[in-house]
């Protein structure tokens, strides 16, 4: 099984927001998942990664 990976650009779509929130997000909340360097200048998001903590955003919410 391959992994899925996703842009800042797929990300800012999955979640309506800006791209630079991604980034944002990346820096300053240590619950996202964290950047994948697939190669320099080339940064990935595993889309497992990204279900696994959208779960415990879902089950945090509902506490």
């Amino acid at each position: 099984m391959t992994d899925t990976y996703l842009t800042d650009t797929d990300i800012a779509k999955r979640y309506n927001i800006a791209r630079p929130t991604v980034w944002r997000w990346h820096r300053e909340r240590p619950d996202f998942p964290r950047v994948v360097r697939l190669t320099p200048g080339c940064a990935r998001w595993k889309l497992s990664d990204l279900e696994a903590w959208e779960k415990a955003q879902a089950t945090e919410s509902a506490a």
